[in-house]
Formats: C-alpha cells, sequence, structure tokens
C-alpha cells in the first residue's frame, strides 16, 4: 500500500497510525519532501478531478488569482501540498483522503 502524504498533517498522520494498526503495511511518500511523479499525479487528477486540489489550504490561499487559474497538473507539479491528502493507493484502487467512507474500504 502506498501512502501519499506529510509528514506535518495530522490527518496524515491519524490514518497512518490507524492503517498501521490494522495490519496494513505502508509505502509513505512525504509529498514535499519526496514529491511525486508526474504521471501519479495525472493519475490522480483523472481519477479525483478538481477535488485532488485542496482549495482550502494554505499554500492555495497564498497564490494569486492568476496562479490559480493555471493548469491543475502544473499547479500540483510545482506546489505538491496542494494535493488533498492523504492519497492511499492500494492495488489497483486509489482513496483520497480519510473520510468514513475511506476507512472502512481499507479496513481488514
Amino acid at each position: 500500500m502506498t501512502f501519499y502524504g506529510l509528514k506535518s498533517c495530522d490527518t496524515c498522520r491519524k490514518a497512518q497510525k490507524e492503517l498501521l494498526a490494522s495490519g496494513h503495511r505502508l509505502h509513505v511518500i512525504d509529498v514535499r519532501a519526496d514529491g511525486v511523479p508526474r504521471a501519479e499525479l495525472a493519475r490522480f487528477l483523472e481519477l479525483f478531478g478538481a477535488d485532488l486540489v485542496n482549495r482550502r489550504s494554505t499554500t492555495w490561499r497564498s497564490l494569486s488569482e492568476a496562479e490559480r487559474a493555471h493548469d491543475p497538473l502544473e499547479l500540483l507539479a510545482e506546489h505538491p501540498t496542494l494535493m488533498k491528502r492523504p492519497v492511499v493507493v492500494a492495488g489497483d484502487t486509489a482513496y483520497l483522503g480519510w473520510t468514513k467512507t475511506v476507512q472502512v474500504a481499507l479496513a481488514p
């Protein structure tokens, strides 16, 4: 299972803790420190659409209107912390966020 998140994100830390406690093995990728391959970003955008861009983030609020109008893939490549987190890839399925629905889907 691949886990894309941020070390400083409370939701990501909670999700990691719960996934590990339920017996999952995680390959953790810190989107800020490690980056996300462009091909993965494109795949996530295809799967999740506009929901992948976290418009409530500090990074989003710091962007100008002109910057916000850029292509989402370009924005995410330049500012990986704009990605809503976590993104969990389990086999052929990817999940966005740490909602109850995601938690149930990933429960053992």
